[in-house]
């Protein structure tokens, strides 16, 4: 099946940026747009609601105004991302700014709505559905989503836990459309071990947080570039879904890593702090197992240039050593 033409544009690097909450904002999705990557942000990071409509028009407007002065260079689309869960408690708001404004690609998580759904495709937006399996999988795309973001083992904040070889196969086994993968990828030769699994482009999140643009402290920004693989760690203590911390933030906090108890599913919530007294997505830290490619901060420009020239390397790299063709 062919991309829809929102996804199927030319850009610097297949990459779609993830929506990072409370740190993606306009500066930064704007930024990710005009280096030539597809940026995202949750909905919930506008706040107050009416600040949502104020961020579309912003990041709109600096698109255009770039894409003017720079008539050779390719701007990539925004997405925004739609949390379908009974906690969000703005859904229906948020979603009537997305219908106005006609936002061209629609992430959706934690719930697969065909009423959501319909409502994105009455202007002709695309929707792209969080899962971790292959069984959400084929509800989101049985329900009316247009593509899928699969969410494997490493990735950041809210994570799945299975390979991310068995998610991409299991799914591509039947459906042919626009698909994602999201899990740890940080590096350019990750992006194209994505595209190699059957996916139309790469989810990177982590690496966006060290971003100049990005809205997250400092120190958090310094934890990234600090951290590896080794200190994720995977809880679904602080919202009550699974998802992967920094182990340093979680130190922080008070509390041990290493022996977290269990919380109530019920308790997710979105402001809440979950089982703890700790601001769950202020003081506790997301971050996937890639991180570990993450050696400085800096502009987002510059982290998609890394990216653009390790992602070349790499298929010029495997262009030489793969076996010739008989």
């Amino acid at each position: 099946m062919a991309l829809p033409s929102v996804l199927a544009g030319p850009l610097a690097v297949p990459v779609l940026a993830s929506p990072m909450f409370i740190y993606s904002g306009p500066e930064l999705v704007a930024a990710q747009c005009q280096a030539g990557v597809i940026g995202a942000f949750p909905s919930l990071n506008a706040r107050p609601q009416s600040a949502l409509a104020e961020w579309l028009e912003q990041i709109t407007e600096s698109n255009a105004a770039y894409a003017e002065a720079n008539p050779d260079e390719y701007v990539a689309p925004f997405a925004v991302n739609l949390i379908v869960h009974r906690s969000n408690d703005r859904l229906s708001e948020d979603l009537a700014t997305v219908v106005e404004y006609e936002v061209p690609i629609v992430i959706t998580s934690l719930g697969a709505r065909e009423d959501v759904y319909e409502a994105v495709h009455s202007y002709g937006g695309i929707v792209l559905h969080d899962v971790i399996n292959d069984v959400f999988a084929r509800k989101a795309i049985a329900k009316g989503a247009d593509g899928l973001i699969a969410v494997a083992a490493g990735a950041g904040g809210h994570a799945g836990t299975q390979s991310p070889f068995a998610l991409m196969q299991e799914i591509r086994a039947w459906f042919d459309g626009p698909l994602i993968l999201s899990g740890a990828i940080a590096h350019g030769r990750s992006i194209l071990a994505a595209r190699a699994a059957g996916a139309d482009l790469a989810y990177v999140g982590s690496a966006f947080l060290a971003a100049e643009e990005s809205r997250a402290p400092e120190d958090y920004k310094q934890m990234i570039v600090d951290s590896s693989a080794g200190d994720i760690v995977y809880s679904n203590l602080f919202t009550g879904i699974h998802g992967n911390y920094l182990r340093g933030s979680i130190e922080a906090a008070g509390l041990d890593p290493d022996d977290l108890p269990e919380s109530d599913p019920s308790a997710m919530d979105f402001g809440s702090g979950g089982a703890t007294d700790s601001k769950a997505w202020r003081d506790i830290w997301g971050a996937g197992q890639g991180v570990g490619a993450v050696t400085s901060t800096g502009p987002a420009r510059d982290l998609v240039a890394r990216l653009r020239t390790e992602y070349a390397d790499a298929g010029a790299a495997l262009g030489e050593f793969a076996p010739a063709a008989h």
